[in-house]
């Protein structure tokens, strides 16, 4: 998409990848869902409390032989505290999250609608889930809300609403993680990294 006039604040807006769905005006803080030659005013990007973090937009992270460009910062509260996921994409363009919960770090790329694992809705600690060709685990239950967004994505995340979360490892270490939420869903595969194996380059201030 073409550099374009928020809707709010008139400032311009230009989306730093043409696969941006969803983005915060860097001027006024509105969200703006993209929509091929339209925007759309889809709310407030929510208040990101500064705490200290590992990565911040605009920086490059390496973990493992990946390295990817963060674009997106989405907050998730759940109740007794918050975790961030981080959107970016890898030199060649695929998509890929990182998530950061009190020091423990997920990298994670989308899956295929053919490689989720197969479910009627109703989930338990003790169950188990075949995706992607490996069983896996079921971990933890839970329900978060998005409380706040910054930077721009390649899907809409609105602050507000709220997800259903399940988490489950494979007998390997490897985390599956799904996200269900009114009328749709996401799954993610991905691979636990300690921080000190992570290398960020900051972005230029």
């Amino acid at each position: 998409m073409r550099p374009f006039n928020c809707p709010n604040c008139g400032d311009t807006v230009a989306p730093a990848l043409a696969r941006v769905k969803m983005m915060t005006c860097p001027s006024c803080g509105t969200t703006l869902l993209l929509e091929d030659e339209a925007v759309r005013l889809a709310g407030r990007e929510g208040v990101m409390h500064a705490v200290p973090t590992l990565i911040g937009l605009g920086d490059s992270v390496t973990l493992g032989r990946s390295t990817v460009e963060i674009h997106g910062h989405a907050r998730f509260s759940y109740g007794r505290g918050f975790w961030d996921e981080f959107w970016g994409v890898t030199g060649s363009g695929a998509s890929r999250w990182v998530s950061v919960d009190e020091g423990d770090v997920v990298y994670q790329r989308p899956l295929e609608p053919e490689d989720w694992p197969r479910h009627n809705g109703h989930f338990r600690t003790d169950g188990h889930l075949i995706a992607a060709g490996d069983e896996f685990d079921i971990l933890e239950l839970d329900s978060a809300e998005c409380v706040a967004v910054a930077g721009s994505f390649d899907e809409a995340l609105m602050v507000g609403e709220t997800y259903r979360f399940v988490n489950a490892q494979s007998p390997r270490g490897r985390l599956l993680s799904g996200e269900i939420w009114q009328g749709g869903e996401s799954w993610f595969l991905g691979d636990w990294f300690d921080p000190f194996e992570i290398t960020v380059r900051k972005a230029p201030v």
